[in-house]
């Protein structure tokens, strides 16, 4: 089935996307060759929430770059795109065919475990590829440690959201015992468990309990009585929305007023509708992008993007905006759409200047910049603290 094809289907069967596919202007009309971008993202399945807004900012920039003149002396951006379904088989699937379809570069996934199944058939068929929202640490690199020479990615590590909130808890409230909750059926969940629970213990503090539950549950009320009986700071809780919002509702429901602190998976509306905006108070997570920025290019995305979609974007509607943006960018810096010229210029990306930040690329394919920590009352956020999880050597 052609990928174009399929995703004018897909959309016309979620009220929740706005646009159908592929995405042009009238440049068709000018007989000008498309440029073809490819998309893998998670529009249905369990980790949607992340890959429709992903998917959603995609489309805005689109758009926005087709309406300014499209690329390389007008040529216009088309996507080309389907559902991976939050599924790794199906997003092999996706990634396979894309590459068949010719595309210049790939977007996505969103998730962490659905984005590293890519990795080996993207490098070995040399397509770039930005990963906007992933944060396992070695999703750049090969089992042997190289790095990936085709895959980039822009979000904050696992290590890097672990250390930042490790030391926030010491550094606002003087936190000196923690609990960690766990989902050990989660990669995302379980390599941000580990980092927090080092840099913890390494500034002087003691996790006083740490407790695992599987993803999909629903009833934590068991892991949370065994926390009434501790004497303890703060809870670590690096989760998706999903159960972060289900076990933020049953800890406020069951008197657990301590703050807690986790990584971008709580970076969902879809949290505080399970939580309850009451008990959505004292949260603390890292994130890449906040609404309340006073940046005109941030206020400028927001505005545009609220037009669209008749709502403000989340963190990870921000990252997949950054990274379409890149790659706009790269192809104009590399003046063709050849995979490698694209991937070079990439990867020499100087302090682009994004609505998540100004950033550049290390080493090993990670975007360098530093990233807000959100402070929530009520569903809402009420403070924003500037932080900094680069890993310290000694």
């Amino acid at each position: 089935m052609n990928l174009r094809k399929f995703g004018v289907k897909l959309l016309a069967g979620l009220a929740l996307l706005s646009a159908t596919a592929p995405t042009t202007t009238a440049f068709a009309q000018e007989d000008k060759e498309p440029i073809l971008v490819g998309a893998n993202y998670e529009l249905s399945g369990y980790s949607a929430s992340y890959g429709v807004a992903l998917f959603e900012a995609l489309e805005l920039a689109v758009e926005q770059v087709n309406a300014n003149g499209g690329l390389l002396d007008g040529r216009p951006v088309e996507l080309v795109y389907a559902d991976n379904q939050s599924d790794k088989t199906e997003t092999v699937s996706v990634a396979t065919k894309l590459i068949e379809d010719g595309v210049v570069a790939i977007v996505g996934p969103g998730a962490t475990d659905v984005a590293m199944v890519q990795s080996q058939i993207i490098e070995d068929a040399g397509v770039p590829t930005l990963i906007p929202a992933a944060t396992a640490d070695h999703l750049t690199t090969n089992p042997e440690g190289d790095v990936y020479n085709y895959l980039f990615r822009l979000a904050s590590t696992y290590t890097f959201q672990a250390n930042a909130a490790a030391r926030f808890a010491q550094d606002q409230f003087g936190a000196t015992k923690a609990v960690v909750l766990v989902d050990q059926s989660n990669d995302y969940s379980v390599g941000q468990a580990g980092p927090f629970v080092e840099e913890f213990e390494r500034l002087g503090g003691e996790i006083v309990r740490e407790e695992s539950y599987t993803g999909g549950e629903t009833d934590f009320m068991g892991i949370l009585t065994t926390l009434l009986a501790e004497d303890f700071d703060v809870i670590y809780l690096p989760a998706f929305y999903t159960e972060g919002g289900l076990i933020t509702k049953q800890a406020r429901e069951m008197g657990i007023t301590q703050p807690i602190l986790s990584g971008h998976g709580f970076a969902s509306d879809t949290l505080v509708e399970l939580a309850g905006a009451e008990n959505a108070t004292d949260l603390y997570y890292t994130s890449h992008f906040h609404t309340g920025s006073e940046s005109p290019v941030v206020q400028e995305f927001i505005a545009a993007y609220e037009a669209k979609f008749g709502k403000k974007p989340d963190t990870f509607g921000a990252l997949g905006y950054d990274a379409a943006n890149l790659l706009f960018q790269a192809i104009e810096d590399a003046g063709s759409t050849d995979r490698d010229a694209v991937r070079d210029a990439i990867e020499n990306t100087q302090q682009f200047d994004g609505v998540t930040g100004s950033f550049s690329f290390d080493d090993y394919h990670n975007a360098v910049k530093t990233a807000p920590m959100l402070h929530m009352v009520n569903g809402e956020i009420v403070d924003v603290f500037e932080v900094d999880g680069s890993t310290v050597t000694e």
